[in-house]
């Protein structure tokens, strides 16, 4: 079991649920290593707009990802452009 802000207990019915999490987790990792490599290789800020289309791509092949909603993603993807914003 994940550490979550709220506890969900072993149950069948929060197998979509815990799924959904995991994936969203994922493609966080996912968002944060493409913004590290990027950086790395060309010296520049990975812009959101590129991200989420990259990860629109990505999204269409993975069935695992599929199961978190376009908005969500492109939620994922803010986040992480907000996060970097502030820390720079």
């Amino acid at each position: 079991m994940r550490t979550l802000r709220f506890k969900l207990y072993e149950h069948k019915r929060n197998k979509h649920l815990k799924r959904m999490i995991n994936a969203s987790g994922v493609i966080y990792n996912h968002c944060i290593a493409l913004h590290r490599r990027y950086y790395r290789m060309w010296g520049k800020h990975l812009s959101c707009a590129k991200l989420q289309s990259h990860i629109a791509k990505l999204r269409k092949r993975n069935l695992f990802w599929q199961s978190v909603g376009s908005q969500a993603v492109q939620d994922i993807c803010q986040r992480i452009e907000k996060a970097y914003q502030l820390f720079f």
